[in-house]
């Protein structure tokens, strides 16, 4: 296993659980997933994973994407990646051209990786994303340990074991619900257009009324 992406094989799986729970829908909005923890080797390179789910096919002319850093849980959020029609990498000093796009937003992918990782670099990362007509934005968060030291490997094979089946079993009903919202979202937006017809037509018919009672 690369030590960039170094995780306890017990909590491995229970941040995979904490993951795949985080992808049921509540609402009507679009869902953003990622890893809650990352952990990377000084001086490696990271894959800061997040991913979305929408109803809608992706347009790069109202697509946008914010990737933003805090230092600590009071501290301000600082942009330092976003797409607008591009990608635009915004420089901030701290992670100087250490910061590399390598998502696809097409494929629903708005990933990037950090090279030569720093003890600096440690905090949360924002990844938020809007895709019309979504009117929501959908939002998740990556906290990065930055490690100097491998930590000694541990093994769960009933964690792993029950990791995977209860895994696998909830991203079979994620994906059921996730049809049926969006069955359901579209079905609402066909009602609605029906019913403005209908009633542009009700008006029409009562403009035309008084016509016929003059003939």
């Amino acid at each position: 296993m690369s030590p960039d992406a170094w995780l306890p094989q017990p909590a491995l799986c229970l941040s995979a659980l904490s993951l795949l729970l985080s992808l049921v829908p509540t609402g009507l909005g679009m869902e953003v997933m990622a890893p809650p923890i990352i952990n990377a080797m000084n001086g490696s390179s990271v894959k800061l994973s997040c991913t979305f789910n929408s109803c809608y096919k992706v347009e790069n002319k109202q697509f946008s994407l914010n990737w933003t850093y805090q230092a600590c849980t009071n501290c301000s959020e600082e942009l330092f990646l976003q797409f607008r029609m591009k990608i635009m990498n915004k420089q901030l000093e701290r992670f100087g051209n250490r910061v590399e796009f390598t998502g696809n937003p097409t494929k629903n992918d708005v990933s990037f990786t950090l090279n030569n990782v720093q003890l600096e670099d440690e905090g949360t990362y924002n990844c938020y994303v809007l895709n019309p007509p979504d009117r929501q934005r959908g939002h998740a968060s990556i906290s990065l340990k930055v490690l100097t030291e491998e930590p000694p490997k541990r093994d769960s094979m009933v964690a792993v074991i029950v990791g995977a089946s209860v895994g696998g079993f909830l991203a079979v009903v994620i994906l059921v619900l996730m049809v049926v919202k969006c069955v359901r979202r579209k079905k609402q937006q066909r009602l609605n257009t029906d019913d403005q017809k209908t009633e542009e037509e009700g008006k029409t018919d009562g403009e035309g009324n008084p016509e016929e009672g003059t003939k």
